[in-house]
């Protein structure tokens, strides 16, 4: 027998494809970089079946990927081997729900929207919100984060237990389901973040959190970048209970009202949001309005009902799409370092003399209580010029990144776009990590050529 009548006869014949279509949905993710069609594209619905795919893969020298719905934007998941493509969509059951524990027991291939549906029959919530509708998995693969995170942390925060299927095809359990340990080393942050390149992520176990009692949304105006991130600073140095803290430059709002219709001033804007009790809400925001008063805010407007937060959130994190379709033809190229919040007024103000030096079209937005910013600049994949501008300009804040104390990176994943950083940025920890790739899939069978 062949590969392909193996995988048949473990998963069944239906659940392992080549044909055309299949393939070309496995070749590509959100990101610009050229896409790739694996070998074949398997759909496991155990850790059992995962493994013996993995065993197939070790016995014919195939490479293995790991596939969620696509939504990276690194080329994180682009199989640019001949690869068997491990797709999870088929695991995709909510296992169980620990409501006592704050726990929920999950398949990789669970959405987060999917999660959060059946999380509020239990009045409770998953944090990290990245924007897409991710997978779990993917989302645990990437290290993901996003507008909560100021509040809540990252995906790594949430990991309380995975099974991984390796290499090798055994199953392992990186943790447990206590609220903290001290026994042996810290597998939960070694596999986070590892982007399948060292283990198929079968199970996780996640952190949940209560809905709030009451949530309030508020815009402010700014006369500049430097007022809206030292009022933002101001406001995190109060102990203020800030769950979400987004900027958007004057470029981006301008973008936003065209797409979404708002009028909203096209000056550097701050989105928040509160949570917590009603009372001890409304000091907090009374606080806040008089922090940002302090720092030159021109305006700032608050939001209590439901439908008004959903529009002003639902404007925020449409700005990708506002510079899509006002851009037809082209891509976007998402970028994403993360400095010192003390060195983010500086960075964004060298990003924007950055883009403004290419003479490409992009806007920049930034979860900015934790200094991790982003440039949607608009490129033509088939013109080579404008993506040598883009690669100008993100090598450029990734220096400026670097030279501060911050990341290459903060939330995307390093997958191939990001991997040429990483010597610079690790150093002599690098040769460690490649050491622990080395130990973990020694014939380098997983998502090869990503992240190291």
């Amino acid at each position: 027998m062949n590969l392909m009548e193996e995988l048949q006869q473990e998963l069944a014949p239906d659940r392992v494809t080549k044909n055309e279509t299949v393939l070309e949905q496995h070749s590509s993710d959100e990101s610009y970089h050229t896409p790739h069609l694996p070998e074949v594209v398997v759909f496991p619905e155990t850790a059992e079946e995962v493994s013996r795919v993995i065993k197939l893969a070790n016995k014919y020298e195939q490479t293995v990927v790991p596939f969620g719905v696509a939504s990276s934007l690194e080329g994180n998941v682009i199989p640019y081997e001949s690869s068997i493509v491990v797709d999870f969509s088929l695991m995709n059951k909510v296992l169980e729900i620990r409501e006592n524990d704050f726990l929920v027991k999950v398949q990789p291939g669970v959405t987060r929207s999917q999660l959060d549906k059946e999380l509020k029959k239990y009045g409770m919530f998953f944090s990290v919100d990245p924007g897409a509708d991710a997978t779990l998995g993917g989302m645990a693969a990437t290290n993901a984060s996003g507008t909560t995170a100021v509040r809540y942390g990252i995906m790594r925060d949430q990991v309380r237990d995975m099974e991984v299927v390796l290499a090798d095809g055994s199953i392992i359990h990186t943790g447990n389901l206590a609220a903290k340990s001290s026994s042996g080393y810290h597998l939960n942050g070694l596999f986070v973040g590892s982007e399948g390149t060292l283990g198929c992520f079968t199970e996780l176990t996640l952190r949940v959190y209560g809905i709030p009692e009451y949530t309030m949304a508020a815009r402010a105006s700014f006369h500049s970048v430097d007022d809206a991130v030292e009022a933002v600073t101001a406001i995190l140095q109060a102990g203020v209970p800030i769950a979400r803290v987004e900027l958007a430059d004057a470029q981006s709002i301008k973008q936003m009202n065209w797409f979404s219709e708002t009028e909203y001033q096209e000056v550097p804007t701050v989105f928040l949001e509160f949570h917590g009790n009603e009372a001890g809400l409304k000091q907090d925001v009374d606080f806040t309005r008089e922090i940002v008063m302090d720092h030159n805010c021109q305006d700032i407007e608050f939001e209590t009902d439901t439908a008004g937060r959903n529009r002003l959130w639902e404007a925020r994190h449409n700005v990708a799409y506002a510079y899509i379709h006002g851009n037809p033809g082209k891509k976007q190229m998402v970028t994403d370092v993360c400095v010192p919040i003390s060195e983010l007024a500086g960075a964004i103000k060298d990003a924007r003399e950055a883009v403004e030096t290419s003479g490409l079209d992009g806007g920049i937005v930034g979860h900015v209580g934790d200094g991790n910013y982003h440039i949607l600049l608009m490129v033509d994949v088939n013109d080579q010029t404008d993506i040598d501008k883009a690669n100008i300009v993100n090598e450029h804040i990734v220096n400026y990144a670097l030279a501060r104390g911050g990341t290459c990176t903060g939330e995307h994943g390093v997958g191939i776009g990001k991997r040429k950083y990483a010597k610079k940025e690790h150093g002599a920890s690098l040769e460690v990590m490649r050491a622990i790739k080395q130990a973990l899939d020694p014939k380098g069978i997983l998502n090869p050529g990503k992240v190291i």
